[in-house]
């Protein structure tokens, strides 16, 4: 168990957290959220002891491991595979002294605890880890020093996963990871047998991954049970609440003032105006919580262009004299919107550099839009920002004709106020610096926007901001990036870029989802043709219906049994040194429950399946 017993720190005489307490209970899978410059951070580097507290106190059980990721692995020689075996310190050191250990009692104990942690089986959980984030049984076996740093922040990331450490601190992961990765991580998570707590803008993570949120604001810590969006939900209703209280004082105490301002005068009301006063002074003030900041994205409206705007027949491309893809035949209208799906190194950023004009076509056709203009976002934008200028200097260099006050309209229309218009990009946050090059990729109206990772360093807000943006926007988008929400709000159509080729995925974004995170079945031997089955009676549709109801019925029961025991474990009082023992029963109910839902949703996705199938035949 995490206890956070009232603790501050201050960051050169500015406060970040002041009398702040929280506790996690142990094994929890916890969502660390806040505003950007709240002190996310700072809380984990406070909870790793990397900085000293101004008061309170942060504990742990004694000997708990804390593990995190603070940098890529270096370059090296030592294979990636090596690299993720030696990040568990404990069994390099008992296999290290095993080698070397001449006393048979000795060498017993290492033995034993070799089997307690199973050792043995360490080399196949780690190429378990690094396939599950990218990297095949070819790469494991090549030297760090192959791999460019976001590809060993992922073997930092597999180090740290493999070594298991009893609190796992994790701070942005996915923002290196493409969307198979991100997934991979999301389930990883879900049954990782130890404390997480994880700070992501990633909603969808937040709601599949997590089980608790733990929102800094105010300086204060607040521990919610249950999704991300339950957060969210349950803060809104708080504070609607809060209003509406907030609301009847203030009629309340207006009341009361008007009774002062009309008798303090009148030495027969003198008495009474004067008790009213003191019922005044000692009405409480409500404090509503803070309001997410409003963040904005305006992108400016294309003219509309006769389809297609882009169509390729027979296409190939690649670098050099190397093909990366080829059979192309695709076309994109201007109100299309379309996710590419499919692993890294696939070749996805080749088809948005294609798509873009920044890559030539070797073979095939190729028609474009004689208007078309095309807007380009991707990660490596942000990184080329010139760093010792300010945004409105950007923007003047690009729209040498226009005015400060028009150019300033369109950094605000961007989110970049006043204060950051002027500020140098080096003193930019990397989500400020995202939105600039954002406005920057969009500033000529394009006919369509290719955006590659936009997400990544943008904060839950900005992240539904551009969601609105893009529904609101008239050109076509094609879009890769990690994050799942952002996907199924924003795209209407599924390109897989796979085997050296992009086709349509027909399926939705769930059921690539689970096409990921299911191991490959063991091909089977095709069966003999045999007779279509016979088609369900109306009695068998009937039957399948009922169970689907059951099942959805036992779905919502125990959404219910979990919402309560969420709130029970909610109550700070259950945390108190005395009632250890209730706290254990009531975790192990919850996670009883968790257990039990999961089986029922299973259950009732199958019966799902079943009736749909019963009734397409």
């Amino acid at each position: 168990m995490l206890r956070i017993e009232d603790i501050s720190y201050s960051v050169e005489g500015r406060p970040l957290l002041v009398e702040a307490s929280a506790t996690i209970p142990e094994g929890h899978k916890v969502g660390l959220v806040g505003a950007n410059g709240t002190g996310k951070t700072t809380l984990f580097r406070l909870i790793r002891g990397e900085l000293t507290l101004d008061g309170g106190q942060i504990s742990l059980p004694s000997r708990a491991r804390i593990g995190g990721v603070a940098q890529e692995v270096p370059s090296s020689e030592v294979s990636l595979l090596d690299t993720v075996l030696a990040a568990d310190t404990e069994r390099a050191g008992l296999l290290a002294e095993a080698e070397t250990a001449t006393d048979g009692h000795r060498i017993a104990e290492l033995q034993t605890r070799l089997a307690d942690i199973d050792a043995w089986s360490a080399e196949a959980r780690a190429s378990a880890i690094l396939k599950g984030l990218g990297f095949d049984d070819a790469e494991q076996r090549m030297p760090c020093s192959a791999f460019s740093g976001g590809w060993r922040m992922r073997v930092a990331l597999a180090g740290v996963l493999f070594a298991q450490p009893d609190l796992l601190l994790l701070d942005e992961p996915t923002n290196y990871l493409d969307l198979e990765g991100a997934l991979w991580l999301e389930d990883y998570l879900r049954r990782y047998p130890h404390t997480v707590i994880i700070i992501s803008h990633d909603r969808g993570l937040l709601n599949r991954a997590v089980g608790g949120i733990l929102h800094l604001s105010e300086k204060k810590l607040t521990f919610w049970q249950g999704s991300y969006d339950q957060f969210a939900r349950q803060r809104a209703e708080r504070r609607a609440n809060l209003a509406a209280q907030a609301k009847k004082l203030d009629a309340r105490r207006a009341h009361l003032q008007s009774f002062v301002d009309r008798f303090k005068a009148k030495a027969s009301k003198a008495k009474q105006a004067q008790a009213r006063v003191k019922m005044i002074e000692k009405m409480e003030t409500i404090t509503l919580p803070e309001d997410a900041a409003r963040r904005v994205f305006t992108f400016p409206q294309p003219e509309e262009l006769s389809p297609p705007i882009i169509h390729i027949e027979g296409g190939q491309t690649g670098y050099g004299e190397t093909v990366v893809l080829s059979r192309l035949n695709l076309r994109i209208d201007q109100d299309d919107r379309i996710a590419l799906l499919g692993k890294n190194g696939q070749g996805k950023s080749t088809l948005a550099k294609l798509l873009s004009d920044r890559l030539p076509l070797m073979e095939g056709k190729m028609t474009r839009s004689s208007k078309l203009r095309i807007g380009y976002f991707a990660q490596h934008q942000v990184d080329e920002l010139r760093i010792d200028e300010t945004p409105l200097q950007h923007l003047s260099r690009a729209l040498p004709d226009q005015l400060p006050p028009k150019l300033r309209a369109r950094l605000a229309g961007f989110g970049l106020g006043a204060d950051q218009a002027e500020t140098e990009v080096r003193r930019l946050s990397g989500g400020q610096k995202a939105r600039l090059s954002l406005l920057l990729a969009t500033l000529d109206a394009p006919h369509m926007l290719i955006l590659d990772e936009p997400t990544n360093h943008l904060d839950i807000e900005s992240r539904e901001a551009l969601v609105e943006a893009l529904t609101a926007y008239e050109g076509a988008v094609i879009l890769v990036s990690h994050d799942m929400h952002l996907l199924s709000l924003v795209a209407d159509r599924l390109w897989l870029v796979k085997g050296g080729t992009v086709a349509p995925y027909d399926d939705d974004l769930e059921a690539y989802r689970r096409m990921l995170l299911t191991p490959d079945a063991p091909s089977k031997p095709q069966k003999a043709k045999q007779a279509p089955a016979p088609k369900p009676s109306r009695d068998q549709i009937l039957a399948l219906r009922s169970e689907v109801r059951k099942c959805e019925a036992r779905v919502e029961k125990l959404n219910e049994m979990r919402d309560k025991l969420a709130k029970k474990l909610a109550d700070p009082a259950l945390y108190d040194d005395g009632r250890v023992g209730e706290l254990e029963t009531w975790n192990k109910k919850y996670a009883e429950v968790m257990e039990g839902l999961d089986r029922a949703e299973a259950l009732w996705m199958s019966a799902l399946e079943k009736l749909e199938r019963a009734e397409a035949a």
